[in-house]
């Protein structure tokens, strides 16, 4: 017997109870990875969550506002800015614990990301779609987000470590309940976050959960905002340094709207409803996250992306509801108020995140290739072989083989730790396309 094809379009609109459990899963898939930037930076934990859920809500309210659809991304912490942060950090009269000194010198090139983000898109605007995909072509985008899920296998695996067995069944009753209960009704929406409370429980019965931290949080904190400061001997390394890291993130961004509006237009078409075609929206997509990197910098929040992980999760659930998200955006800015809230969430075992990341990240790999196969990219011509392959090695080999640094003495005043591993691929990728597009080879008789 047939069953009823189940999955949200952006504009949809589920029940409320159902926007709010949908929206938690959202919560849950963004929280390791933005969060553990933020610790890992200096940043407060409560404000980059509550930054993050804002600047999400303003993306998906312009976009419906400006283009009448929205453009269902989520806004999370970018890990392409960490090396420039550590840089600054380190640099004199800094070093140390990250101080509101420190923390809006920062800023100041979150600020500058923004603005040269949004500079970007609207430059695309203006010459168009076709020009873009000149320099950004799928095997561009494709690899990219290839190397963004790949390349944080060994992240995975390093969490799935702290208890392989947890691990290991977080993993397998995710993709059971991703595959089993697909077109099942509701529940068949749920598969990460139903996982992830499998791998929870088990892991409290076990023994593998701390509660001291929940009940000794405080249920109410207020979010640590700090502004941007544009004085100081390092304001100007700082604009430089981190925005130039921008390089990174406009392919990864491309990349990640190529991935939705590709799965988004499939399920209009199973659905028998009129395509989206967001991948037309790609220089308005880019000044969204100009907007999203401008307020995070001007609220003491990390610089942003949007998130594979998330478009991951879409993916597997078919929900692509853009007040799902907006939904989740609450949730999220609610993290950075209710301390015992972002307690529970934190509490959730290494290994549980480990489990769910082994999936996530696998499928934002997954649809790196989906990308150049729906786009027929040809295997068999040697530019695009060149292009792909030095784009994957790079950024899979110096992100798992050299702790995400590649170690060439280019640039180290600003780089001291050595190259971004993904941003460099990317960029190398896109400096070859361009060569191969000004001198074009001969074609075959």
């Amino acid at each position: 017997m047939a069953t009823k094809m189940m999955g949200y379009l952006p504009n949809d609109r589920p029940a409320p109870l159902q926007m709010v459990i949908l929206g938690f899963q959202h919560v849950l898939t963004m929280f390791p990875a933005t969060a553990f930037v933020a610790a890992l930076t200096g940043f407060h934990v409560s404000t980059v969550l509550f930054m993050s859920g804002v600047s999400t809500i303003v993306a998906l309210l312009l976009s419906k506002w400006r283009i009448g659809k929205f453009i269902p991304l989520w806004y999370g912490s970018s890990f392409s800015y960490i090396a420039a942060y550590q840089a600054i950090n380190q640099a004199p009269p800094f070093s140390g614990p990250a101080s509101d000194e420190i923390l809006g010198t920062i800023q100041a090139g979150i600020v500058a990301t923004g603005v040269f983000n949004i500079l970007v898109g609207l430059i695309i605007r203006r010459v168009g779609k076709a020009s873009l995909d000149k320099v950004l072509p799928p095997v561009v985008t494709g690899s990219v987000a290839a190397v963004i899920g790949f390349g944080l296998g060994f992240a995975a695996l390093d969490m799935a470590s702290a208890n392989w067995g947890i691990a290991l069944l977080t993993l397998l009753v995710t993709v059971l309940f991703s595959v089993y209960l697909q077109n099942r009704g509701f529940l068949g929406m749920l598969p990460v976050l139903l996982g992830g409370l499998v791998g929870y429980v088990v892991a409290a019965a076990t023994g593998n959960v701390d509660f001291a931290a929940i009940t000794s949080a405080p249920v109410f904190e207020v979010p640590h905002f700090t502004f941007p400061i544009f004085t100081g001997d390092l304001v100007a390394t700082a604009i430089f340094s981190v925005a130039v890291m921008a390089l990174a993130t406009i392919p990864e961004s491309t990349a990640h709207l190529y991935q939705i509006s590709l799965y988004v237009d499939r399920l209009a078409e199973d659905l028998g409803r009129e395509k989206y075609n967001l991948d037309e929206y790609i220089g308005f997509n880019l000044v969204l996250d100009g907007i999203d990197d401008f307020l995070k910098g001007l609220f003491g929040s990390t610089a942003g992306t949007n998130y594979g992980e998330n478009n991951s999760l879409m993916a597997i659930t078919r929900n692509y509801s853009g007040p799902v998200l907006i939904a989740a955006g609450v949730i999220s800015a609610l993290l950075g108020f209710v301390g015992t809230l972002a307690a529970l969430v934190q509490s959730m075992p290494l290994a549980v995140s480990g489990g769910l990341a082994i999936y996530l990240f696998g499928v934002v790999g997954m649809q790196g290739i989906a990308l150049m196969i729906e786009n027929k990219v040809s295997m068999f011509d040697p530019r695009t072989l060149a292009v792909g392959s030095v784009i994957m090695i790079v950024g899979i080999g110096g992100n798992i083989g050299m702790g995400g640094f590649l170690p060439i003495p280019i640039l180290q005043g600003l780089f001291p730790q050595g190259l971004p591993a993904i941003a460099t691929g990317a960029l190398m990728g896109i400096i070859l396309n361009a060569i191969f597009l000004v001198f074009t080879p001969p074609k075959a008789e």
